[in-house]
């Protein structure tokens, strides 16, 4: 990880009833921009007041002159892509200023949220930025058909709905909202979109179908198909397909420091999965799982066998497929001259 992490964004904020911010939608975030325009931004932050949490609230009807010196600000040359979302934004109830220098930790909402947009608009790709106690930055919501609700807050705005003869559909309640309520990515498939979370990377030519599940801080480097579950810290190589319902082991539960990766052209078949970084042009069989530790017995072309090892002893090998031996159910590896081809109609009308 890079320390420096120049961004910064223009968003709108959600509040609850304490007028604390729960959630926020940042439009047009950016990343690394020129010198000039960074340094506009701190100047700007320093005049108001805003550097100590990193980021600056205004208020439509009060900060009138704060709200005139931004406007007047991304008027100027560097800003000159932004501009019209810039001022939409800012005519909002809750229009946030976000900014990131260095890449630490996330300590309030709006940085956690301005780093889940960085990963879902590809301006990060996964475990390349600090999310370290993002869990206990987030708080708990309601994700409904009237938009994030804290759920303290639940039980008197559903009472509110029900006496104007209306009804709350709450469609989740976690810390993560679904990515397309925020981004959806140039040149994706999503058949079920609550099931890819916001700070998903979603690389362009991805197809996700109905069963696939794609976490926060994990996701595709190119053209995929996605039909088992991508856990958070993982990455999936170009032309890559994984199977319905198989699994790859994530870093969040278990204290599992191992990062898993699929590389490219790779098969994981249904109802298997992984729990070591996979080279490239390799297959595991369906219902097949093989962690790190797993043993597995590497043959050679003549079907000889060459090494018992672990898995991730082997992790660096291509075209390899692992299998269990019917017989003497052993897991064994063997390499393998076709590679991977993903239907190419699949994916390249996305």
């Amino acid at each position: 990880m890079n320390n420096s992490l120049h961004s910064y964004a223009f968003g709108i904020a959600t509040k609850n009833i304490k007028g604390e911010i729960i959630e926020v939608y940042y439009p047009f975030p950016r990343l690394s921009p020129c010198n000039s325009e960074v340094l506009k931004i701190v100047e700007l932050f320093e005049n108001l007041g805003g550097l100590e949490n990193g980021y600056l609230q205004l208020q439509t009807t009060k900060d009138h002159n704060y709200i005139q010196k931004i406007n007047d600000l991304v008027k100027t040359q560097e800003f000159t892509e932004q501009v019209s979302v810039i001022s939409e934004v800012l005519k909002s109830e809750n229009p946030i200023l976000t900014l990131q220098v260095e890449d630490n930790p996330p300590t309030n909402i709006p940085q956690a949220f301005l780093k889940l947009h960085l990963l879902s608009h590809r301006l990060v790709k996964p475990n390349t930025i600090n999310l370290d106690g993002i869990f206990g930055v987030l708080k708990n919501i309601a994700w409904t058909n009237q938009g994030a609700i804290d759920v303290e807050d639940l039980s008197e705005r559903q009472l509110d709905a029900r006496k104007k003869c209306e009804s709350i559909d709450i469609i989740s309640v976690d810390k993560f909202p679904k990515m397309t309520n925020y981004v959806v990515p140039k040149g994706v498939r999503i058949a079920d979109t609550s099931r890819v979370r916001l700070g998903a990377y979603i690389g362009e030519g991805t197809t996700i179908m109905h069963e696939g599940f794609v976490n926060f801080n994990a996701g595709t480097e190119g053209t995929a198909m996605v039909e088992g579950r991508i856990s958070a810290g993982v990455i999936v190589g170009n032309s890559s397909d994984l199977g319905g319902g198989c699994s790859t082991m994530g870093t969040l539960s278990g204290g599992g420091t191992e990062l898993v990766s699929v590389g490219e052209n790779c098969l994981i078949g249904a109802n298997a999965g992984i729990g070591f970084p996979l080279a490239d042009g390799c297959i595991v069989e369906a219902g097949l799982y093989v962690t790190a530790g797993t043993k597995v017995n590497l043959l050679n072309e003549e079907g000889d066998l060459i090494k018992i090892a672990k898995a991730k002893e082997i992790s660096e090998i291509k075209n390899l497929l692992f299998r269990r031996n019917s017989l003497s159910g052993a897991v064994e590896c063997a390499p393998i001259k076709s590679a991977v081809n993903l239907n190419e109609e699949l994916h390249s009308h996305n």
